[in-house]
Order: C-alpha cells, then sequence, then structure tokens
C-alpha cells in the first residue's frame, strides 16, 4: 500500500511539473506588455493559421535557429509563447528553444489563440 501511495504521489508531482513548466500570463497581462512595448510574442499555430490571424505584433514560430535572429538582446527581456488554446502544446516549442538561449522570463499564454479571439481582442493578418 506504501509503494502504491508513493507512486501515486510521484506521478501527480510529475505531471503538475510538467503542466506548470512555464507560467501562464493573463490576456490583461500581455495586453499591458504588449502596450508597454516589452514583450516578444511567439506565434507556433503554424503559418496559414499566422497569415489568417496573429495576435498583433507576434512573431511566426519558425524553428529555434530563425527565432534566435527575432529575440531581443536582453536575457530578461519577457518572451510569451502561444498555440491554439489550453489542450495544445505546440508553444513549448518556442518556450524551450527562448529558454535554451538562456531567457529566463519565458511565459506561456494558456487561452491561445482560440481564447484570445473568444475575449473579443483584435488579431492581424499577415501580409
Amino acid at each position: 500500500m506504501k509503494t502504491m501511495i508513493a507512486f501515486c504521489t510521484a506521478a501527480l508531482l510529475s505531471l503538475t511539473a510538467q503542466a506548470g513548466e512555464y507560467a501562464d500570463i493573463s490576456i490583461a497581462d500581455l495586453k499591458a506588455a504588449i502596450a508597454a512595448k516589452k514583450v516578444t510574442l511567439v506565434d507556433v499555430n503554424g503559418d496559414d493559421s499566422y497569415k489568417e490571424g496573429h495576435i498583433p505584433g507576434a512573431i511566426l514560430f519558425e524553428g529555434k535557429d530563425k527565432l534566435a535572429k527575432e529575440l531581443p538582446a536582453d536575457k530578461a527581456s519577457l518572451v510569451v509563447a502561444y498555440c491554439g488554446g489550453p489542450s495544445c502544446n505546440a508553444y513549448r516549442s518556442a518556450a524551450k528553444a527562448a529558454e535554451s538561449f538562456g531567457y529566463s522570463n519565458v511565459k506561456h499564454l494558456g487561452v491561445g489563440i482560440r481564447g484570445w479571439k473568444a475575449a473579443g481582442e483584435k488579431v492581424e493578418a499577415a501580409k
């Protein structure tokens, strides 16, 4: 019985750590960071979705090498990655890439583009 409890506790802690790997940012806090020009926003939804509509100012994640060229010099800068919504984990590829370059303030917009749109926020189409 003790072994079973220990196993379940370890499994639960592992899932909790995975779910909270990157701090979530609210729409309100993200909007404030965008207005203050204090965020690099990374869209990980793919080219078609990006062209259709992304959060204004977001850059399209096209791989680790390209991202490295688009991130600010200050490694303490806020970097926010997002994808489709709460059940989408694609954002992790951009978040992990930024982290691997030494960025220490990497966050996740958990509601994703669907939540952004559902909140009535504006999107911009790619040119």
